[in-house]
């Protein structure tokens, strides 16, 4: 009797299981290419400025092609599409990370999260100098951040007003969502202003010297004006403070430049110290309205420590050093200011003659 034998037959894979495979490798390719590292730079990450003609998704993912942000520009443009993106994407700049996938960048994008922009303040001598400075920071016209200086009624809320805006600026280097508003940046710098006073007992180091925190910090613009050496600062501070104290005019050449508005005289003459200009410490005793510039924090505290001196006059040497003498007597003054005329006199003159 003959065994039956089963005939074997190799079972090939099923049409729907090739199928599902086929759909899960869309899947995870889908998944890989829209959830996975989308970015192309090797930075931390990169800023991409969407203008304000950026206006279709032609010319935004033109605009990330030109920065070199993505692997395949196109994705963009794809997951852009079912939420309607670029009928609504705010023109701005927009931080794109190191390693962010498509969606991440859609929705970034989606919810108009604005790259951080700093704001670096270092000295500024005028309201026009810092609207400039704003409007380069910020999509704020300079002629709007101007008006808004210039407006008591805007700086109210901060508790200072036109002449003694400055007081409320430390410089520094400062972090602002790129769509900030200018009640936000000045918000930010009067915070920061207050918390710099509340520090290192300087509230109660300018009570001692019987003034306020904003006539510390116009003083201390002054003295920043005066010489970049801190060595003579502290005895600027000191010269200034002593003339306070006794009721002298500050005579302080910085303050005519700035009641000028010429910050490249490097000589005042007699004819500028007319100049009606309520900051022309010349003509008025007393410090001036407000501050000439932001001066270094450091300046500000050399105010708060500036030591006790009796001198009350000092001229530049005439070494052009840039240091300077400092007297507690009118003859022994008026004899270095000759020596220092006397040699910017000769200077002048062979600067003159070179120009022949």
């Amino acid at each position: 009797m003959k065994k039956s034998s089963k005939s074997t037959k190799k079972k090939g894979f099923s049409p729907f299981l090739i199928i599902a495979l086929f759909l899960v490798a869309i899947a995870l390719t889908g998944a890989w290419l829209f959830l996975g590292p989308a970015t192309s730079f090797s930075e931390k990450s990169r800023i991409v400025t969407i203008g304000k003609d950026a206006t279709n998704k032609t010319e935004v993912l033109a605009t990330f092609s030109e920065a070199g942000i993505l692997r395949f520009n196109g994705l963009l443009g794809l997951a852009g599409a079912p939420i309607n993106l670029w009928d609504q994407l705010k023109p701005g700049k927009y931080e794109i990370k190191k390693g962010q996938s498509i969606v991440q960048i859609i929705r970034m994008l989606k919810n108009g999260r604005f790259a951080e922009v700093k704001l670096v303040i270092n000295r500024v001598r005028t309201k026009a100098e810092l609207a400039r400075l704003i409007g380069k920071t910020f999509p704020i016209d300079s002629a709007d951040a101007m008006h808004f200086m210039e407006s008591n009624d805007s700086l109210s809320q901060f508790g200072t007003d036109t002449s003694l805006l400055f007081t409320k600026i430390i410089p520094n280097t400062y972090s602002f969502y790129y769509d900030a508003s200018l009640a936000k940046i000045f918000r930010k710098l009067t915070n920061e202003s207050n918390s710099f006073w509340l520090k290192n007992n300087r509230m109660q180091k300018a009570a001692a010297l019987q003034l306020t925190p904003e006539q510390v910090y116009t003083l201390a613009s002054i003295v920043d004006e005066e010489t970049n050496f801190e060595s003579d600062k502290y005895k600027i501070a000191s010269v200034y403070l002593n003339r306070l104290k006794k009721q002298m005019p500050l005579q302080a050449c910085p303050t005519i430049k700035y009641a000028m508005n010429d910050f490249t005289i490097t000589r005042i003459y007699e004819k500028y110290l007319t100049n009606p200009s309520p900051y022309n410490t010349y003509k008025y005793k007393g410090l001036p309205p407000g501050p000439i510039c932001t001066p270094a924090p450091k300046t500000i505290d050399i105010v708060l420590d500036a030591p006790a001196t009796d001198y009350i006059y000092f001229v530049a040497k005439s070494d052009f050093s840039g240091y300077h003498h400092f007297s507690n007597n009118y003859p022994e003054h008026n004899r270095y200011a000759n020596e220092y005329q006397k040699a910017l006199d000769a200077y002048m003159l062979k600067k003159q003659e070179q120009k022949k």
